[in-house]
């Protein structure tokens, strides 16, 4: 059977950014083959109606559960939802993200898009981390990384796009250092192609994005997604950056192991967990 239309019948993957876009397509292409998805977003309103196109595609009814990445609270609520519900976690597709053109700092103090597209997914991969052991971790990134590096130094040293640009590179680099240190969880981080969706809504970009006819579709977007979640494990390269399903090399500041291993005590310190971790 080929891996596209493997059965996930008893598998359970939770999906951060799954109201609209790649993420609600790849919850609906899922839970067609029998997984049981747990939706994240940060819309109420956007969520239930993700909620009831998701049960319409097949298996368990989709749990959901409502999280601005934009406040760490607000991640670590939801960790404290996902452990009291879940036993295992088999896949954790992290793939929140957005823009934010202007400089904007969040209630933690850090640049708001680097928040959202990295460190709020860094501090829940931590805070599931024994629910997802032996399982996977699927981290949406863009070939955006190639024009921006990321400062372990300085993790809000960027605004606008060039902080979108470092937040893709850091979501690279998070993939490659968890493979390392957690051995026992499959991380790989993709590219899923430049999307027509919601991603930039609230920002001048929005009718690029929104209404391109040269975009792909959310469900082209979400192939990748959908293959690095399902997939048999040996058909993966731990640790790599995907395009089309197939293996690419990242720029060479996203692949830089020394520089991984600093952003990732940069940003357990940033999280306000890294006094605790061994």
């Amino acid at each position: 059977m080929a891996a596209a239309a493997r059965d996930l019948t008893g598998q359970v993957i939770v999906i951060t950014g799954a109201s609209s876009g790649i993420g609600l397509a790849g919850a609906t292409a899922l839970a067609a083959r029998g997984a049981g998805i747990v939706l994240v977003g940060r819309n109420k309103e956007r969520l239930q109606e993700a909620v009831k196109q998701v049960a319409a595609a097949g298996g368990p009814r989709p749990l959901s559960y409502e999280a601005d990445f934009s406040r760490l609270d607000d991640v670590h609520l939801l960790g404290d939802q996902l452990r009291q519900r879940l036993r295992k976690i088999h896949v954790l597709a992290s793939n929140a993200g957005q823009v934010v053109l202007s400089n904007k700092t969040t209630v933690d103090g850090h640049e708001q898009t680097v928040q959202v597209n990295h460190l709020a997914g860094f501090l829940l991969a931590h805070l599931v981390r024994e629910q997802l052991r032996g399982g996977r971790l699927v981290v949406t990134s863009s070939d955006v990384h190639k024009s921006q590096a990321i400062d372990p130094a300085d993790l809000s040293a960027t605004t606008g796009w060039k902080a979108y640009g470092a937040s893709k590179s850091a979501n690279i680099l998070f993939a490659q250092e968890a493979n390392r240190r957690w051995p026992d969880i499959t991380s790989v981080s993709f590219h899923p192609g430049v999307v027509r969706s919601r991603f930039s809504s609230g920002t001048a970009m929005r009718p690029l994005f929104a209404f391109n006819p040269f975009l792909i579709s959310t469900e082209k977007g979400a192939d990748t997604l959908v293959w690095l979640a399902s997939a048999q494990p040996n058909e993966l390269r731990p640790g790599a950056f995907y395009v089309k399903r197939k293996e690419k090399t990242p720029s060479p500041h996203a692949t830089d192991p020394q520089v991984a291993a600093r952003l990732w005590d940069a940003s357990l310190a940033a999280v306000g967990i890294g006094w605790n971790q061994h």
